[in-house]
């Protein structure tokens, strides 16, 4: 009798028990730690941000809303290569994590940065067209949050799904966004550009077997 491969053995891998909590005490830490230290950097002037703990905190929470956006667009290729159905319970956690990450992202940058200064703020949107694409990357998220109820699954039904693509819009707006916000050194916002790319690529296949079917369904269906 030959002994399973390791693939077969994850394959037949249960869900860990306390998984769902593992999975959200683990999205908060970095939050945590991101608002503390920048609360530490003002208030007791250390340098856990270094010298600007604003802007570092600003990068800090939008790298962690990109990895969470990562981790949310991961589960479907996990799910089909290790057969991990469960997992999928998990998605809207981390898909509502990375908003939150969002938010905090951008309320790090209108209340400590700008002071909620709007007369700065639509000068800096004039300025810098990347803030403008992280802004609609925000706006798009927020339907996104909203709608990740299953009562909302529920009633919306297909439109659910279509509305829900708008991560891939969010994902690439979040790439441009830091990539355009850096000077010198983009191999952080190049590496998210291709992982996104892998998982984008990854859907291809499937999304064009899904429509044949659907279209040879429709065509048995017409002829019936």
């Amino acid at each position: 009798m030959t002994k399973p491969t390791l693939l077969e053995r994850l394959r037949a891998m249960r869900e860990p028990r306390f998984f769902g909590l593992g999975v959200i005490v683990l999205a908060c830490l970095p939050m945590l730690f991101g608002i503390l230290a920048v609360a530490s950097d003002l208030l007791l002037h250390t340098r856990y941000f270094g010298s600007n703990p604003i802007k570092a905190g600003e990068h800090f929470l939008g790298d962690w809303t990109l990895r969470l956006l990562v981790a949310t667009l991961a589960i479907t290729p996990l799910r089909r290569t290790l057969h991990w159905i469960w997992l999928v319970r998990h998605r809207r956690t981390l898909g509502l994590f990375a908003f939150g990450y969002l938010m905090l992202h951008w309320l790090t940058y209108a209340v400590l940065d700008v002071q909620l200064d709007w007369t700065d703020l639509v000068r800096d949107l004039m300025k810098r067209p990347y803030i403008m694409i992280g802004m609609a990357a925000l706006v798009m998220m927020i339907p996104l949050a909203i709608t990740s109820t299953r009562r909302m699954v529920r009633r919306l039904g297909r439109n659910w799904q279509r509305l829900h693509r708008l991560v891939y819009v969010i994902a690439i707006f979040g790439v441009i966004h830091f990539w355009m916000s850096v000077k010198k050194d983009i191999s952080e916002p190049l590496l998210y550009a291709v992982i996104f790319g892998a998982l984008f690529a990854h859907r291809i296949p499937y999304a064009i077997a899904h429509r044949r079917a659907a279209a040879k369904s429709a065509v048995a269906l017409g002829r019936s």
